[in-house]
């Protein structure tokens, strides 16, 4: 089978460059309204599919994939993270998954930067104020925020989007703390001067900010849990632009409505795109719409990614990013 008759389809709008390439590769079927598949329109797409091109929100369990037909062989999706992907399920099936990583890294590392200066500073919560007519003048105690630099900035999970985020921090004159699965290279955490913590209980206790950057797997569900973060000094400060669910959002909305942790800045939630309605409206929270990630440049470097993915699958070659269950 020739790249030129593979029958791609498409789950979501995408850059139109990303868009026009595709069509000019494949046979390809594009989703014009960008609104997102029934379970009917996914089934259909599964049995028609050589290649289906999901995105992150997209439930490709293995109900789905039992329905799949004999010609599905590549899943290319459109996104980093894959905890909406049943890889096992998909590899029994002999069909190859990918994503598309790393290129993502530094928009979101600039975005949880964002938050990080943000939370701690009170500017949404000023921003509110000014809109509302409340400023009225500058006083030497009014809208007090808590200093940066000296802080300690606890990260969890030290990928690529970690090291980033602690790039960014350092330069701030936050003192850079990690918990990982393992330490870091000596070359890396001598750059960052970071202290690495196998107790991940430990860090928590100790730091002013926390940044939450590691993926959803069934291991880091709800690690930041009601034990874990009644932990947390009470002026810390938590951030979260990784997945929702490695924090459990009630847990949280109590701990900040009763005034147990500093405040939060959260880009990601649990169970999108509803977002718990305990943490709508505190002053002291920063909601965002799932937007780490939101840059043109990103996206249409995610496509590309995507389209060399099933142009090297489609010529007969292991595809760079394939997704391998044993190191997720």
């Amino acid at each position: 089978m020739t790249a030129k008759r593979l029958k791609v389809i498409v789950t979501r709008r995408l850059p139109d460059p990303v868009e026009i390439r595709l069509k000019e590769l494949f046979d390809t079927e594009l989703n014009e309204t960008d609104v997102p598949f029934s379970d009917a329109q996914m089934i259909d797409a599964v049995k028609r599919a050589d290649v289906l091109v999901p995105t992150v929100t997209d439930r490709i369990d293995g109900r789905l994939l039992a329905q799949a037909g004999p010609q599905l062989r590549h899943i290319a999706q459109f996104g980093a993270g894959v905890d909406n992907l049943d890889i096992e399920s998909a590899v029994q099936r002999g069909i190859t998954v990918t994503n598309t990583p790393g290129v993502l890294t530094d928009d979101t590392a600039d975005v949880t930067m964002a938050l990080i200066l943000s939370v701690p500073r009170r500017l949404y919560e000023g921003v509110k104020l000014l809109e509302a007519g409340k400023f009225d003048g500058w006083a030497p105690t009014w809208m007090l925020g808590r200093r940066l630099a000296g802080k300690r900035l606890g990260i969890i999970g030290m990928g690529r989007i970690g090291q980033a985020v602690a790039r960014r921090a350092k330069a701030f004159g936050l003192q850079i703390h990690y918990h990982n699965r393992k330490p870091l290279n000596r070359q890396v955490t001598d750059e960052l001067e970071a202290t690495y913590w196998e107790s991940l209980d430990q860090m928590l206790a100790r730091m002013d900010v926390i940044s939450v950057n590691c993926p959803h797997t069934p291991a880091t569900f709800h690690l930041l849990n009601a034990r874990r973060i009644d932990l947390l000094k009470p002026d810390a400060f938590v951030v979260n632009t990784a997945r929702g669910e490695v924090i459990d959002e009630a847990a949280l909305a109590r701990a900040l409505k009763a005034g147990r942790i500093g405040g939060a800045g959260l880009d990601v939630f649990e169970r999108e795109p509803v977002v718990n309605p305990e943490l709508v409206g505190l002053p002291n929270v920063v909601l965002l719409p799932h937007m780490g990630s939101a840059t043109v440049e990103g996206r249409i470097e995610m496509g590309e990614k995507v389209i060399i993915n099933i142009k090297t699958f489609a010529d007969g070659h292991k595809p760079p990013d394939r997704v391998i269950p044993a190191i997720l």
